[in-house]
């Protein structure tokens, strides 16, 4: 309470902030909820329901942040003198333009020179601008596919990767050392902009981002002669329709229609109010327009461009692909493709997470592709193309992706890109149209070939101070009892990815990686459950991967896992 009224004293730089905070006076449970705590800062940055109070999205929680940003790059910069600078992008949510410019602001106060986008991009886009001028960090405003009251703020380093857990708790300690009020320098925006302290990125950069997701693609011209592919796209009124329409549109082979519901930026997401493209409602219309128009294949990203969800037709209607399926499916593309055209690397490798369908361990060994696997989070991915980097290999990665409909061909950049996923799944389309094929008609030829996988998430939310407890008391739990059967399956290996929580004997597991508050599980049957606590929502989840003799196998071993009360965290 004390934090609130001293808050209602303040007199605030967004009204829409002080009008909030008169609109909550005595009552007490909302102002709890806005106050309890301070917005969580982590690997992911900040992510929040946009709103007055410290545990809120707001231009002083972001500001604070920024701040501690800053004061972390100067102490590194001790010394040094070399000019700092940081890349700011943001998307089409709420107030992104609003905090990408106070961030700027806050920055060149510092005497941070600051490149800032000046309209809305792509997550990507920033990753590659980062790169592009050389930067010591980079900002982008976004909370991907959240629903519409979030938005969020991730925070990258100068290798254009977000930040890693060493990196975030350096600046979570400047956080903590800040005032939200008084620690913030700011400076006049309009100011720095005229005197070069702010630079507002020109169209060079994004061409320069374009042509780079250009180069990956493998389309030959043998390719475009025949009917054309159509294709329905929807950005889900995020930041994808200018590159990817520019991508696709560029090409003679395909038709391309764009959901016009859907087509313009828009934060309140009129058509799909949780704009996550795993969410079936959210390309529900895109489906629609695929049946009125025949499109061959459907492709929607996520607001913030980097994550890319697929649809094929399949049986008379149209089959969504899910992140794992379309996963398989690019892995697949792109080493057969590399192949034929000579193009595939002397020691090729791909990336994929721990929460990843197994069935790509098959495709790599098929073609000699080292299969690298790391903990959930691209940033993760990314730090597997810094190293090939290093070791002058960066030639050598040929795809990395996550099951969470994330996916990169190229070294350009050290994120996910939905530009360049929308592109290969495109071209991949053609090349299989080309033989009489659609897309889920290869899958059900992968699977024949390699055997059935399925993979399910369960997810359940915890919201609220309460939530936060429960979901520890959750992990704890298992931790401490691992459960000796699964879905009557005997329990046969656990691996604990935090290091912490290792035991000594049939339980104990070196990972490799990194500490995670990550639970595995392993049946009898080869089924695997995965439990962890979301990084970036206030959610448990639990990965669940099956392996059958058939899909009716596959999906009838899944079900019963799903049902499994050790699986039911709201008991």
């Amino acid at each position: 309470m004390e934090v609130y009224y001293e808050w209602l004293k303040q007199k605030l730089d967004d009204d829409d902030l002080t009008k909030e905070l008169k609109e909550i006076e005595g009552k007490e449970d909302e102002i709890f909820e806005r106050f309890r705590c301070d917005l969580e800062f982590g690997t992911g940055g900040l992510r929040g329901i946009l709103g007055a109070g410290t545990n809120r999205m707001n231009i002083y929680t972001v500001g604070r942040a920024t701040q501690g940003l800053a004061n972390s790059l100067k102490s590194e910069n001790k010394g040094k003198n070399k000019e700092l600078s940081v890349a700011i992008a943001y998307d089409s949510r709420n107030k992104g333009r609003l905090f990408a410019e106070r961030c700027a602001s806050i920055l060149a106060a510092n005497g941070i020179k600051v490149y800032l986008y000046s309209e809305l991009a792509p997550t990507p886009a920033l990753s590659f601008a980062v790169r592009y001028y050389k930067c010591d960090a980079g900002i982008c405003v976004t909370a991907s596919h959240n629903p519409a009251e979030y938005n969020g703020y991730k925070v990258y380093g100068d290798d254009g990767c977000q930040l890693g857990p060493a990196l975030a708790d350096v600046i979570l300690s400047e956080i903590g050392k800040t005032d939200i009020f008084t620690g913030v320098k700011l400076t006049d925006y309009n100011s720095a902009v005229e005197s070069g302290k702010i630079v507002l990125v020109n169209d060079e950069v994004y061409t320069a981002f374009i042509e780079a997701v250009k180069n990956q693609s493998l389309l030959t011209d043998e390719l475009r002669n025949g009917d054309k592919l159509k294709i329905v796209y929807t950005p889900l009124n995020g930041t994808g329709r200018r590159g990817v329409t520019t991508v696709l549109g560029e090409e003679s082979s395909y038709r391309l229609i764009v959901v016009k519901e859907q087509e313009l930026p828009d934060g309140n997401f009129p058509t799909c109010p949780y704009p996550n493209p795993e969410n079936p409602d959210a390309i529900k219309l895109a489906l629609k327009y695929c049946e009125d128009y025949d499109a061959d294949i459907m492709i929607a990203t996520d607001p913030d461009c980097d994550r890319c969800r697929a649809a094929s037709k399949y049986c008379g209607g149209y089959k969504a692909l899910s992140g794992n399926e379309l996963g398989i499916l690019l892995m697949d593309y792109l080493s057969k493709r590399k192949t034929e055209l000579g193009k595939m690397p002397g020691k090729p490798v791909a990336v994929t997470t721990i929460v990843s369908t197994a069935m790509v361990d098959k495709i790599a060994e098929e073609y000699g592709i080292e299969m690298r696997r790391v903990l959930t989070g691209f940033k993760y991915i990314g730090e597997q193309i810094g190293l090939l980097e290093a070791e002058g290999r960066a030639d050598d990665y040929i795809f990395g992706f996550e099951e969470s409909c994330g996916y990169l061909s190229g070294s350009y950049v050290r994120d996910k890109d939905g530009v360049n996923a929308a592109m290969l799944t495109a071209e991949m389309a053609l090349y299989y149209k080309r033989q009489g094929l659609t897309l889920a008609e290869v899958f059900d030829r992968l699977c024949e070939k390699y055997g059935y996988y399925k993979e399910g998430l369960i997810n359940y939310a915890f919201e609220g101070a309460e939530g936060v407890e429960k979901m520890k008391a959750i992990i704890d739990g298992l931790r401490n009892d691992p459960p000796q059967l699964l879905s009557g399956e005997k329990v046969v290996k656990v691996k604990d990815y935090h290091k912490d929580g290792l035991r000594e004997g049939e339980y104990n597991s070196n990972t490799g990686l990194p500490d995670s508050n990550v639970l595995e599980f392993v049946t009898a049957n080869k089924c695997k459950v995965i439990v962890r606590p979301s990084g970036t929502e206030p959610k448990m989840k639990a990965y669940i991967s099956t392996v059958g003799k058939s899909a009716k196998e596959a999906q009838s071993l899944l079900e019963k896992l799903r049902k499994d009360p050790v699986l039911d965290f709201k008991k």
